[in-house]
């Protein structure tokens, strides 16, 4: 029982350390050969976590081999235009100048049910306001609306924004995130200061934030 926990454990981490490797792609963004490679590991990795009498090297080194073979592909996919085309496919364009390519359809196996589905997903409820919808690679509809159907932004009323900048996380569940406040050339008697006005201190605090404006936002732990 404790050999298969320790195994067990043991697997979950190389499993873990491997998928970390291969890059931040959520599940939904994978490419073909990338999904392969994560079910086949994911089988791999079962098999010696459930049976104590395989030996755990019939796990470890067939999900490093894979692991390999996922940085090979992905030098060539980035190196190779024809690699790419061969390992990904091609983007297929679904609705072009707003109609529906039936043909393209019928090719991907989609019904006009999935497309309108797929627009849902995007937020866009009426099929005739899209000019163009692109199934890409990874199987992700990427949608573009008609001129007309588009939101109004600042460029299109000539007003320039102001600079907006990103929003640094100063604490966290009570902790200090000292990396950011170097970021923003501050220190923790800056950051003190800053969160009594909230009437407390930074240790009390469950999560403190600053956006590009030097706004605020600050909550208590319970």
């Amino acid at each position: 029982m404790l050999i298969t926990f320790i195994r067990s454990i043991l697997l979950y981490i190389i499993v873990l350390v491997v998928m970390r490797l291969m890059g931040k792609r959520e599940i939904g963004q994978l490419q073909p050969f990338e999904l392969a490679i994560s079910i086949m590991i994911a089988d791999l990795a079962s098999t010696p976590m459930a049976d104590a009498g395989i030996p755990i090297s019939n796990g470890i080194i067939p999900i490093l081999a894979l692991l390999v073979m996922h940085l090979v592909i992905s030098i060539l996919n980035i190196k190779s235009i024809r690699a790419r085309e061969i390992l990904c496919g091609k983007p297929s364009i679904l609705i072009y100048r707003g109609r529906i390519d039936e043909k393209q359809l019928k090719k991907e196996r989609f019904t006009v049910n999935e497309l309108e589905e797929r627009l849902r997903g995007n937020n866009v409820v009426n099929i005739g306001d899209v000019e163009y919808a692109i199934l890409e690679t990874s199987g992700q509809v990427t949608v573009i609306l008609k001129p007309e159907k588009r939101n109004v932004t600042t460029g299109d009323l000539n007003i320039k924004p102001e600079y907006e900048g990103l929003a640094y996380d100063l604490v966290l569940d009570g902790k200090v995130m000292y990396e950011n406040l170097k970021i923003l050339k501050k220190d923790y008697d800056w950051l003190k200061k800053q969160v009594s006005k909230f009437g407390i201190k930074p240790e009390e605090a469950l999560i403190v934030t600053i956006d590009g404006k030097g706004n605020f936002f600050c909550q208590e732990k319970n």
